[in-house]
């Protein structure tokens, strides 16, 4: 009888547990209709919020393309850290407020309309994004092809990509996009094999006159590109704005993105910002392939990591195309500009184009330094035991902050110095690791944090500047801050620097921004560790080092090509500047090197670099 009623117990907890349905999710509009699927995220985003569990759930989107309008989809005011912020902003997915959530588009295009935010995740939870693209139908920026040319009349002709979607004015260039227009003001050379030109940086668009010589191809007059440039050479047309990553992710906890490409931004392709352990995993800013027309991918950085914490992975990806770099990953310094007391400070953002969002919150561990010679002021850390915005009701959309902190501070610190403020608490770790970074401007990996870094089997393949750069500046750019415990090992680099750039002295540049060098007491960079990776170069500068306290150069092997002619104004292998604690040892040089010639050092002590 007891079995009985034991089994009968048993039949009905199965029976019940049957009954209990997960609600599905599903994307309601078709694709391949160029329907606006608009729509359809705001409602699909509207019921996962409105979900009542936190069992993570999938969302799977059937495989097609789906078309995104801006009139249909979300509006939000966004402040995007090393972005423009113009608002409001228009959003396809703004997943905010979410946990446990898997979106799976199974090989789906998404294509964008206009200027869009593609995905925003704010304030989630263990997010995943996986198995689509995003690209526009419209990108901002065009490429010219040139078709010929012709120095005795100072004018070429070249077709213009996309097509259509432009006028002239006055026989000046206009881009029409959907729903804005751009004048481009500078322009990125390439190679018909989509590498960027040899020595051609950052190349001005400012011709005599633009007129049509027929639909889409133009005759071009009086550039000073045109003595220097052959037909099938490509020039990649843009401005300067930022308005929209491809993928924005704030304050948020545990995000994956697996398997995600995307094709174009006006922005950078994915900025992170005040968020904790984001993995990357075959996460791609690219081309469609080999035959794609298009040389070009995003208006900026691939992927870009400002104040976040945790870990931040980077694996399988492929980066190629961007006007800017593939990873960077820092800090933001507040700018001192008042003492109220000895433990109460006024700071402020102070680059355009990052303020607005959080810096910091109770119980932070921060760092104060002095800008000029980039050191650190005060012998111990602090704590923040409260912060406010000064200029706007909360942090949101503000640029300056009233911060007590838990100790006094150093007297020297107040307006009447130069001094930045550092937040410790948001620094990553970083693994970035079995990348290809290749065929783009300005620089590969930026890294600027204290805390461990692994960069290790990537491909460097014709970045056109630096390819590692290890900076900190707390006078332009405001970027934090001093890398403490970084690897760099077993990468392959292929003619990097092909031009310059900022911070662009050799093929790794370990390059802090310190106006006043001389007078520096402490060491900037420390416990760089550079080893078993193979370098192949038409050019001499390998590292360039200032301010650094501990770097090792050892098992690489350093071959010679002359895919290029020599050009850059470094002419030695290691060019070091106040250092301190460098060993170079076991290197295999093709050529052979000689220590004496190929060693450069200024402002360091006699024994600062050993050689074995």
């Amino acid at each position: 009888m007891l079995k009985n009623i034991y089994l009968l117990f048993i039949s009905l907890i199965i029976c019940t547990g049957c009954s209990t349905k997960q609600p599905e999710y599903t994307f309601g509009v078709k694709p391949d209709t160029k329907e606006d699927a608009s729509g359809a995220a705001v409602k699909l985003i509207g019921q996962l919020q409105a979900r009542k569990d936190t069992v993570h759930i999938t969302v799977k989107i059937p495989k097609g393309r789906y078309d995104f309008y801006p009139d249909s989809a979300f509006t939000r005011e966004y402040y995007i850290s090393n972005h423009d912020q113009d608002n409001p902003k228009k959003v396809g997915f703004a997943l905010e407020n979410l946990q446990n959530v898997t979106i799976d588009g199974q090989g789906s295009e998404f294509v964008f309309h206009g200027r869009m935010i593609p995905f925003a995740i704010l304030k989630g939870q263990n997010i995943t994004l996986k198995n689509f693209s995003v690209d526009f139908e419209l990108p901002a920026l065009r490429q010219l092809n040139i078709l010929e040319v012709d120095p005795g009349k100072d004018e070429l002709l070249a077709k213009i990509y996309p097509s259509g979607n432009y006028r002239i004015d006055t026989e000046k260039l206009v881009l029409l996009g959907e729903g804005y227009e751009v004048t481009p003001q500078g322009s990125m050379a390439f190679r018909p094999d989509k590498r960027l030109t040899y020595i051609r940086r950052d190349v001005n668009f400012n011709p005599l006159s633009v007129t049509e010589a027929s639909p889409d191809i133009l005759r071009i007059k009086g550039w000073e590109q045109i003595k220097l440039t052959t037909p099938g050479e490509r020039y990649v047309l843009r401005s300067w704005k930022r308005p929209t990553p491809g993928v924005f992710i704030s304050e948020c906890t545990n995000t994956v993105l697996e398997n995600v490409k995307v094709h174009y931004a006006e922005g950078m392709g994915l900025l992170a910002q005040m968020s904790e352990n984001i993995t990357l995993d075959r996460f791609s800013v690219c081309l469609k392939g080999e035959d794609d027309s298009r040389f070009f991918t995003t208006q900026a950085d691939a992927t870009h990591f400002s104040a976040c914490k945790g870990v931040i992975v980077s694996k399988n990806g492929l980066y190629e195309g961007m006007a800017d770099d593939a990873i960077n990953v820092h800090g933001t310094y507040l700018r001192v500009t008042k003492r109220l007391n000895d433990t109460t400070l006024q700071a402020r953002y102070m680059h355009p184009q990052a303020w607005g969002f959080k810096w910091g919150e109770t119980g932070d561990s921060v760092q104060f330094v002095e800008s000029e010679k980039m050191e650190r002021v005060g012998s111990h850390f602090n704590t923040i035991t409260s912060i406010k915005a000064v200029d706007k009701p909360t942090e949101f959309g503000a640029k300056e902050f009233e911060i007590t902190f838990a100790a006094t501070l150093p007297q020297e610190i107040s307006e009447t110095g130069k001094f930045g403020i550092e937040n410790l608490t948001w620094t990553p770790e970083v693994v970035f690791s079995d990348n290809i970074i290749r065929n783009n401007r300005a620089r590969g990996a930026l890294f600027s944090t204290p805390k461990r870094v692994i960069c290790e089997n990537n491909l460097f393949d014709h970045t056109h500047g630096t390819a590692i750069l290890l900076c900190g500046d707390c006078n332009g750019w405001y970027e934090t801050g001093a890398c403490k415990e970084v690897i760099i090992r077993n990468n392959r680099f292929i003619n990097a620097l092909t031009a310059t750039y900022q911070f662009t002295n050799a093929v790794i540049s370990i390059y802090p921004e310190i106006p006043n060098l001389k007078d520096q007491q402490q060491f900037f960079h420390s416990g760089i560790v550079i080893e078993n990776n193979t370098f192949e170069t038409f050019d001499r500068p390998l590292v360039y080092a200032k301010s650094t306290d501990g770097l090792v150069f050892r098992n690489n092997t350093v071959s010679y090509n002359t895919e290029f002619e020599p050009f850059h104004w470094n002419k030695h292998p290691f060019f070091f500047e106040r250092v301190s604690n460098v060993l170079i040892e076991n290197n295999r040089f093709e050529n052979g090197w000689d220590a004496e010639k190929d060693i450069r050092t200024e402002h360091s002590a006699e024994d600062a670099v050993t050689v074995k």
